[in-house]
């Protein structure tokens, strides 16, 4: 069984989609009716720009949003979903690539949680950490032990057996990465994001993206989705809507993610957009399936 992944944050680099853009009329006309929906040259910067341009906030997540969903647009009869995930914001490109949200919508989507993470993460300190080649349920222990009223640390993101993104106060993931290279692990690495992403101090962005997703129409998607928030499959368009309104101050379970669609029968993985993240930590979960991408 085929599924196809949404890679996150992150994966951004300049130049991204062009070749798509000048190769493939559909893409060119689905990138001019991206500006065209966000009022500015999101194109000019993903060509052309810089890599500091490209970090701003507003154009990283629509990029990224962007050359995912028109990958998988522009592949035509090959894209035949068994099942779909997204990894983070790749949530929101899945959803859309699996026809239950509308290309406009899910862009306006994607810009207006861009927009409400951004001013959460001015209102407050915060930060994330990697955590390399500690067990799951040590990390869970150590932000336990370590979170305190005013002073939260939470796991963030379970990329892969081994790797774990911790989230949360500057002052709370100092003192929880230092226990935790104690415990042992390998590297407690502070990553360089604007903010405690995936944690409770996201709870101001959530409020604000909650209306706008209640406000959108979500229609039954062509395949299952799996889901950041519980990594089940969901198909659901009332059950999507309220995991997709979770998803911001909630755990990106990707491991499990996988592994449920492994369980499920995903033998053949396919990366749609931007670099091979999410085709590295597949592997790491499980070297019995196919993994590969497209761009």
């Amino acid at each position: 069984m085929k599924a196809f992944v949404f890679p996150g944050q992150g994966a951004q680099f300049v130049g991204m989609g062009k070749d798509l853009y000048d190769t493939n009329p559909k893409a060119k006309e689905l990138f001019l009716k991206a500006n065209d929906i966000l009022g500015y040259s999101i194109t000019d910067i993903m060509f052309n720009g810089t890599d500091e341009e490209l970090r701003q906030t507003k154009v990283t997540q629509p990029a990224v949003f962007l050359h995912s969903v028109i990958s998988a647009l522009c592949m035509g009869d090959e894209f035949k979903p068994d099942m779909v995930a997204g990894h983070s914001l790749g949530e929101f490109s899945a959803l859309t690539a699996a026809g239950a949200l509308s290309f406009e919508d899910g862009l306006k989507l994607v810009y207006a949680r861009a927009m409400a993470m951004q001013k959460a993460c001015e209102a407050v300190p915060s930060t994330m950490a990697a955590i390399i080649a500690l067990p799951d349920e040590k990390v869970e222990e150590i932000c336990k032990q370590v979170s305190r009223e005013g002073c939260v640390v939470v796991p963030a993101n379970y990329n892969c057996p081994g790797q774990l993104v911790i989230s949360g106060n500057i002052e709370a993931i100092d003192e929880a990465c230092a226990k935790l290279k104690e415990a042992g692990a390998k590297r407690a690495l502070p990553l360089k994001v604007g903010g405690a992403f995936h944690s409770p101090l996201m709870q101001p962005a959530k409020d604000e993206l909650q209306a706008a997703i209640e406000q959108t129409e979500i229609k039954q998607p062509n395949c299952p989705v799996y889901q950041n928030v519980d990594a089940q499959p969901h198909t659901d368009p009332a059950e999507i809507k309220k995991n997709l309104i979770a998803q911001l101050t909630s755990s990106v379970r990707w491991t499990q993610s996988v592994q449920n669609m492994i369980a499920d029968g995903a033998d053949d993985f396919t990366e749609c957009g931007p670099g091979k993240a999410l085709q590295g930590m597949i592997v790491k979960i499980s070297r019995d399936v196919n993994v590969h991408g497209i761009a």
